[in-house]
């Protein structure tokens, strides 16, 4: 079933609640084939449900500090995870086990300014490249087969092509709290600590480099009744680019039409701040993760 844009076709019907972390959930993510998430929170644990059973199958302990973020590699079989121990950690899903930890942070993996890269395949623990022009912290980062792209406290996103060492900024004026690429890879949805979150399409911006114009690709901004001030929260595309979607610091998840940027639909979701949401690859599914210590797995 497609993740369409229609109201009746969107994720708002609450599906099974996922429980066992003890304090805020900072992430939650689907895997590659949206058979399973992952979940990872203040209780310094990161946890692999089968969300649509709604059962818990595995619990990673190694952290010594608060873990905000996971994700899974395409072939479900690693793990890498983040937080406040200034370390990477990647893990073999299967056993639990940490195979490394990768080293380079000088704080906080997101707060000393840096984007750094390493080899997988490497026994080595050091950072294989390292970005360091941000003026602030550095809140996300997405990927696709050339670049590096990352949101940045100080206003900018940054666009980094590996291939030809080429770095282009864009300033939103407003601190980014979370960047996304829509599945078609031309436009970068950033949310901002104003409140609003913000559509550019990465076309233009590139146009606008190549010919040395100031860059004004701004598509719009979505900013009704939606809190965002002070946490960091995620936002993100359905899987067929229909609509907009994120949370709110009062525990509402909004969906937003793409091409027009209206409300499509919101519903209360959770008690206290959403502070990540994930959508299956390919079905009208969603999961979604607050401070209220819960993840919710949301179907039509």
């Amino acid at each position: 079933m497609s993740g369409g844009g229609g109201v009746g076709e969107l994720p708002r019907k609450e599906a099974s609640v996922l429980k066992g972390h003890e304090g805020a959930v900072l992430a939650a993510r689907f895997n590659a084939d949206g058979n399973y998430c992952l979940s990872c929170g203040k209780d310094r644990t990161i946890r692999l449900w089968n969300p649509h059973r709604g059962i818990l199958i595995k619990t990673y302990k190694a952290h010594g500090r608060e873990v905000r973020d996971v994700h899974c590699t395409q072939d479900n079989s690693k793990l890498s995870s983040c937080g406040g121990d200034r370390q990477v950690f990647y893990w073999d899903v299967a056993t639990g086990r940490v195979i490394r930890k990768f080293r380079g942070h000088d704080s906080e993996v997101w707060y000393d300014r840096s984007v750094r890269a390493w080899d997988c395949r490497s026994h080595s623990t050091e950072p294989i490249q390292i970005i360091d022009t941000f003026l602030d912290s550095v809140m996300s980062v997405s990927l696709t087969k050339s670049e590096i792209i990352a949101g940045s406290v100080d206003g900018t996103i940054r666009t980094f092509d590996i291939r030809i060492g080429r770095e282009i900024s864009d300033d939103l004026g407003q601190p980014v709290n979370c960047i996304a690429l829509s599945n078609d890879g031309n436009c970068i949805l950033a949310s901002c600590l104003d409140s609003t979150l913000r559509l550019l399409d990465r076309l233009f911006l590139f146009s606008c480099v190549l010919t040395e114009e100031v860059s004004a690709n701004l598509a719009y901004l979505l900013t009704v009744s939606f809190l965002l001030q002070s946490y960091k929260m995620d936002c993100l595309l359905t899987n067929n680019d229909a609509c907009v979607t994120g949370g709110s610091e009062d525990g509402i998840i909004f969906f937003w039409d793409l091409v027009d940027a209206s409300v499509v639909t919101s519903f209360r979701a959770h008690a206290s701040v959403v502070t990540s949401v994930s959508y299956h690859p390919t079905d009208s599914c969603m999961i979604s993760a607050s401070v209220d210590g819960t993840i919710r797995v949301w179907k039509t």
